[in-house]
């Protein structure tokens, strides 16, 4: 929630004076000392265009924005900004058709019947007109091409397609290959300025899937309810991004088209572009394609009245499934603002990823509560501040109000110490290296810079302006804005949620696919010429230095960072929580623990200050100790983790306080969604071996601690690597490690346990458990028992991407294009990570109850008789390829590349199989796969719903129904 510029905008600046440079042709914008090195432009028309070089890769991270969000819906016809990024996929005049004159009268009539449809309140009539509607849709999709959008980023080999809506932006993505960035830049243009609304009813209705699934997140009704509450005269406060049930059910494609005409223009545009391009060449190309869009002289201006000053608490509630928690906000400006630059530090001097701010060390670390934090919810006219809590064990949320509101009130009066602000400035400088790594961060950077309205000079400086806040700044700040009354209060409470409003499916023909159509726009992208980028494996012996260490002989997978001044350096050892089941509580208890001469809060203040984090991951088969920050500091570092590791002093206190905060968890999850979800599907798959890998509750109570601080010592007495990227050379990271790591003169094996057993599906099984959802989530599992084998990975490889790999896929068109049964869905082999694991067939899919069994019998038809298309196979090779070949496994990538490689028995990279396989593979190669390894397999089921809502006798035809508890799936 912490502002992501702030968090990873810049570094400390000398001179914050920008200037122009003049090309051959456009004159563009820089700022002295800006790590991204980025170049602004303005086009005539009014398009703005963020560009950064980052060569590590042959690819090139898009946004494309447009300053316009649920903000800017109309109160009548809320949800529009979002559902009109839905359309954005629908096609033009020049693709998603096979015949646009002929599709036009289809659409029209469309059109004309929705606006007669939103204004007939008869329910019979509506009926009617819907069918009239349902008819015409078909009719068109005889003429249409379902995401031909889609095909043509396959054709290109980009990745990532995606969109976002929020309240001040509509942003469009793509990852594209180096090599096509004419190709791109020509589908976006048309895209942008000839947008065909095609499809509306069927996307219409996995928008209420969407919908559905928001009703079921409970923070997120909080957090609306908590902007309703501080901005009553700004549509933050007024309405939200997805709309309401009820204008949903009344859409407007006039009122959509008019949308487009108003805010789609270059004058409220941004193009954001990090990768691996030439400026001159990447600005030419945007130029000849955006450059003639038309802007909007007159761009509306939102107008709202100032919001009166809050004089005393306002309060409200929210129900719904999932624990207690709450919720205090204070009002502040937009995103740009110097004030959201000071909050921003305060919010980190309360709660930061050092876990060493005042809530975390006087609230989390005492267990005073079950969790509290502290951040913002950005926005680009009003900024929420808001401090957040979950109470523990009979506590009430108005206790855990007392507590958060305490902390607030130590930092009016000062008592906190000023190296906190130094602390955080030095993790910010941390954040700014790291996220610059990567293209996607680089471009969100400038997304937040255009979206606010603020200058690149100005945000590039935020650090250094903030490194000058002082603590008499701190406190000053708090007195002004942080005061007694001044504030919101949202109390979520668990109960049913009786405003929402239950959307019965309709009667939906599902559309024609026309898999073998193509426009003569595709198939002019696909016969262009663009030079190929070759492809670049890892060779381990030249990509990779393995060695080991002098004192102990330990094997070090060795890479350079060369790229900046930050490390990681990992301890992996091959056994985890089927190997020790304490494991997992010791190293959540180590989080609470000290030394003899340091305190728990000393140390989590000292790895603060040295911008240095560390913490302890164990997995079921495996666990990493991972020490990473500024690369200066290091030793300090290891030296401390070291120390707490080998010298942490037992805390039976401490030790009590935890096992209350996992009793109250483990409580919770009971109300989760999520977490009835991952168990159940858990259960599925394994049964009750993964629960027996967790601390009963009564095992947790009458455990001696010490045994946790003595399984922590015991780590390093194992035979275990040493994973190590950053600027460190060999001999100085021998040194290092020999002089810290405590290790014993000869290393203990490894138990030998074996792995959790997957289920074999031997008869197909329902297992259903309970959950109040108006929407239900349903996983299908089938494991035959077959382990790896190298010389069917291109085969599966492929088959993924053109079964269920991306929006191009089989199940996507089928399960939402088609026919409008999910928000989302997904269908693949996975392959094993290990040598004794099997591969397993895994659908997912998330829908409303009463298309349990539509959706079922889709999967069935399409997985047993899968649809086969010569160019949605064509397309889906084309994509695998370009993406192989920019693929870059790079920095630290390489180690973990080659210990998934090792645990395959593996000792190439797998990627060079599969890139040298896939030109001979062909539709029928996938076809015999598809009917040998995929048709006929037998299915075990688990359904998370509402039990009162599924017909147990109908499922019972397709094999046995265990009906189970949340008690049963949980194991405690």
């Amino acid at each position: 929630m912490k502002s992501i510029i702030n968090y990873i905008l810049a570094i400390v600046m000398l001179s914050m004076t920008a200037f122009s440079i003049h090309a051959a042709k456009y004159e563009y914008r820089t700022v002295p000392n800006d790590p991204l090195k980025a170049k602004l432009y303005t086009l005539p028309n009014g398009l703005k265009v963020y560009m950064t070089v980052n060569k590590d890769q042959p690819r090139i991270q898009t946004y494309i924005a447009v300053r316009v969000g649920g903000k800017n819906d109309p109160a009548e016809t809320t949800g529009l900004a979002h559902y009109f990024e839905h359309l954005m996929f629908k096609g033009t005049q020049n693709f998603g058709t096979s015949d646009y004159k002929a599709e036009k009268p289809l659409l029209d009539e469309i059109e004309r019947l929705f606006e007669v449809y939103r204004k007939t309140t008869d329910e019979a009539e509506r009926a009617a007109l819907y069918h009239r509607i349902d008819s015409v849709s078909y009719e068109a999709s005889k003429i249409a091409i379902p995401n031909e959008y889609d095909k043509l980023m396959a054709a290109i080999g980009a990745s990532g397609t995606n969109a976002f809506t929020s309240y001040d932006v509509t942003c469009y993505t793509e990852d594209i290959p180096s090599n096509q960035i004419e190709n791109w830049a020509r589908i976006q243009a048309d895209r942008f300025e000839h947008p065909v609304l095609r499809g509306f009813h069927t996307e219409l209705e996995t928008i209420y899937e969407e919908k559905n699934r928001s009703l079921t997140s409970d923070s997120r009704k909080a957090y609306e309810k908590m902007l309703a509450l501080l901005f009553p005269n700004h549509p933050y406060g007024t309405q939200t991004v997805l709309g309401t049930q009820e204008h949903l059910k009344n859409p407007s494609i006039t009122n959509v088209k008019n949308y487009h005409s108003q805010w789609y223009v270059p004058n409220n545009m941004a193009i954001c572009v990090s990768g691996d391009f030439d400026p001159d060449n990447m600005i030419d190309i945007i130029t000849k394609y955006f450059g003639n869009l038309k802007p909007n002289p007159n761009l509306p201006v939102l107008k709202f009245k100032e919001e009166a000053p809050i004089k005393a608490p306002i309060k409200a509630e929210v129900m719904g499934n999932e624990s207690e928690m709450l919720f205090i906000g204070w009002p502040f400006p937009g995103s740009g603002s110097r004030e959201v630059e000071v909050l921003d530090i305060l919010s980190s001097i309360l709660s930061n990823q050092g876990d060493a701010g005042l809530i975390d060390i006087d609230i989390n670390q005492q267990h005073k509560a079950l969790a509290a934090g502290a951040g913002m919810y950005n926005m680009a006219d009003r900024t929420a501040f808001m401090l957040i809590g979950a109470p523990k064990e009979g506590q009430t949320l108005d206790e855990v109000r007392d507590l958060l509101l305490a902390e607030i009130d130590k930092l009016r009066k000062g008592e906190f110490d000023e190296s906190l602000i130094e602390a955080t400035i030095n993790n910010y400088k941390r954040n700014v290296q790291s996220s610059i790594e990567s293209n996607e961060n680089r471009v969100s950077m400038f997304l937040d810079s255009f979206v606010n309205g603020t200058d690149w000079a100005d945000d590039v400086a935020s650090i250094d302006r903030q490194s000058k806040l002082t603590k008499k700044d701190i406190v000053d700040f708090a007195n002004k804005y942080l005061g007694d009354n001044n504030y919101a209060i949202v109390y979520k409470l668990q109960g049913k949620d009786t405003t929402e409003l239950k959307m019965s499916k309709p009667a939906l023909t599902p559309i024609v696919m026309n898999r073998e159509m193509s426009s003569d726009f595709l198939k002019e992208i696909q016969s262009s010429n663009v030079k190929p980028i070759e492809p670049v494996f890892l060779d381990y012996n030249k990509d990779l230095t393995i060695f080991n260490t002098k004192k102990s002989n330990i094997p070090v997978l060795y890479k350079k960072n060369e790229t900046n001044g930050l490390f990681e350096l990992t301890y992996v050892f091959d056994m985890g929580n089927r190997h020790n089941r304490l494991l997992g509580t010791a190293a959540q208890y180590l989080d609470l623990l000290g030394t003899k001469d340091m305190t728990a809060e000393q140390i989590k203040n000292e790895l603060y200050r040295l911008g240095c984090t560390f913490f302890i991951s164990p997995g079921t088969d495996r666990l990493y100790v991972r020490i990473n920050g500024l690369s200066e500091n290091m030793p300090q570092a290891v030296a401390l983790v070291e120390k707490l590791m080998n010298e942490a002093v037992v805390d039976k206190e401490a030790y009590n306080g935890l096992v209350n905060r996992l009793l109250k968890s483990r409580d919770n999850n009971k109300s989760s969604e999520s977490a009835n979800q991952r168990a159940l599907q858990s259960y599925m798959i394994y049964g009750d071996a993964a629960k027996k890998l967790n601390l009963t509750n009564d095992e947790l109570r009458n455990l001696d601690p010490a045994k946790l601080t003595e399984a922590i010592r015991d780590l390093n007495s194992y035979k275990h690597r040493i994973i190590y990227y950053g600027p460190y050379s060999e001999t100085e990271l021998t040194s290092l490690v020999d002089r810290e790591h405590k290790t014993p003169a000869a290393f203990k094996d490894i138990p030998n346990v074996p792995r959790l057993k997957m289920r074999e599906t031997t008869e197909p099984v329902i297992y259903v458990a309970p959950y109040d959802s108006k929407q239900l989530k349903m996983m299908q599992y089938s494991n035959n028992g077959e382990k790896y084998n190298p010389s069917i990975e291109p085969v599966v490889t492929l088959y993924n991407e053109y079964f269920g790999g991306s929006m191009n896929s089989i199940v996507f068109q089928e399960m939402r294009e088609s026919r409008s049964l999910a928000y989302s869905a997904g269908a693949y082999m996975s392959s094993p990570s290990y040598l004794d694991q099997p591969y397993v067939y895994i659908t997912s899919i998330g829908t409303q109850n009463d298309k349990l069994f539509d959706a079922i019998n889709a999967f069935d038809e399409i997985i047993n008789n899968m649809p086969q298309s010569a160019p949605a196979f064509s397309l889906a090779k084309e994509g695998l390829d370009a993406r192989l070949r920019t693929e870059r496994e790079i920095k630290d990538m390489v180690a973990w590349s080659y210990i998934n490689a090792q645990d395959l028995g593996e000792t190439t990279d797998v990627r060079r199989r599969i890139f040298e396989a896939l030109p001979s593979l062909t539709l029928e190669n996938l076809t015999d796969y598809q009917k040998s390894d995929i048709a006929g397999r037998t299915y075990n089921y688990c359904i998370l719903a509402n039990i009162d809502d599924i017909d147990l006798d109908a499922l019972g035809k397709l094999g046995k129904v265990v009906v189970l508890t949340t008690d049963d799936i949980f194991g405690y």
